[in-house]
């Protein structure tokens, strides 16, 4: 029983040991010229250049919607796809071409709205989410809202 053991065990090792073949001899220089030409054509990322990143509305009057077109190029050097924009709040609503492909050299538009809610110096951030490196770019408003006129105390 115990030479049985040991033969299979001998015969275990013999096989784990035979299978070491030089790998990098097996290696053809011609796949890792294509690899590395495809490796570093992976590392192009598209890249949203804005116009401008802040916008100021100036002074506006209380529950006043306004809106501004933040004007972008994709400066990259692959495809831009936007696939979400948020806002800190509920007032400011952004627009934009959702999950529509913006070539390279192209631009876009997303308009952002606010609707005037608060009071005395107000700024907002909207977070644009791509396919950038980076991953995420933000712009942001301002807006002083003046008050309406009424005196909630009396």
């Amino acid at each position: 029983m115990k030479k049985g053991i040991l033969l299979i065990a001998a015969f275990g090792a013999m096989i784990f040991t035979s299978c070491k073949d030089d790998a990098s001899s097996k290696v053809k220089a011609e796949n890792v010229e294509t690899a590395a030409e495809r490796d570093a054509e992976q590392v192009y990322y598209p890249e949203m250049k804005f116009e401008e990143e802040e916008f100021d509305f100036g002074n506006i009057a209380k529950g006043t919607n306004v809106e501004h077109v933040f004007k972008f190029t994709n400066v990259g050097k692959a495809p831009l796809v936007i696939t979400n924009a948020t806002s800190t709040c509920g007032c400011t609503v952004p627009s934009y071409p959702h999950n529509e492909s913006i070539a390279p050299g192209e631009q876009g538009e997303m308009t952002v709205l606010f609707n005037g809610s608060g009071q005395g110096q107000v700024t907002k951030t909207v977070t644009v989410s791509a396919n950038t490196e980076k991953g995420s770019e933000q712009l942001r408003i301002k807006a002083f809202v003046e008050s309406d006129g009424t005196n909630p105390e009396g």
